[in-house]
């Protein structure tokens, strides 16, 4: 294996760093997108029953701030409680897109990779028909063996940069995919929560006897 590697030339080196950082980038993503590490299971409802018996403390907010993702974006709704709903939803969007930013963190890199491994396949066939054709003019066609080393060398690149592309690509689009599905999971927590934030002012805010209604309106 090492020996066809070889065969491709001086391109392989490129193609080959580039398949080692897209290996690492794909089995970094696999461990940090967990979804029990992005969206631990019952914190939603542990971090509503919270705001229900208002224990709100700091420590309770620092903790949550630092437990995961979705803690970050609870945590951001939950320091700005007594403010009116629309407070609620900009500190909870501004907090988000950075969370947003660290779900998505190198899948720019594992797509130009993706993207950039075939040309580099492309540019290793182009300078493998380049020497081939240079064996041509210097013993003209009576030798079979140059000529095989030079298509060699172009075929060992070209597939070389689609064995890297494929993967990379198909990786790229899962965790697209991914990251969709957790982010929208964290925008229904945060509803709930912020739904919840609402009855507790409401309840608060309201006369004794007096019924609550809570309005119950899309973030």
């Amino acid at each position: 294996m090492f020996e066809i590697l070889m065969a491709g030339g001086w391109p392989m080196l490129p193609i080959l760093l580039a398949s080692a950082v897209a290996l690492a980038i794909i089995l970094e993503r696999f461990w940090t997108l967990r979804r029990k590490a992005v969206v631990p299971p019952g914190l939603g409802t542990e971090v509503r029953e919270w705001a229900r018996t208002r224990k709100l403390d700091p420590e309770h907010l620092n903790a949550l701030r630092t437990n995961s993702p979705l803690g970050e974006l609870l945590a951001a709704a939950l320091s700005v409680r007594n403010r009116p709903r629309e407070i609620i939803k900009e500190r909870v969007e501004d907090t988000g897109r950075h969370v947003v930013h660290r779900l998505e963190r190198f899948l720019n890199t594992l797509g130009t990779i993706a993207l950039v491994a075939p040309l580099l396949g492309l540019l290793g066939t182009v300078f493998g028909l380049i020497s081939m054709f240079f064996a041509v003019m210097v013993s003209g066609v009576g030798d079979p063996l140059k000529m095989a080393g030079g298509i060699g060398e172009a075929l060992v690149c070209t597939a070389s940069g689609l064995v890297v592309a494929i993967p990379a690509y198909v990786f790229h689009r899962y965790f697209r995919g991914r990251v969709g599905d957790l982010v929208v999971e964290m925008e229904r927590q945060v509803f709930l929560l912020t739904d919840e934030l609402t009855a507790v002012s409401e309840t608060t805010a309201a006369p004794t006897g007096v019924p609550v209604r809570v309005a119950r309106t899309a973030i």
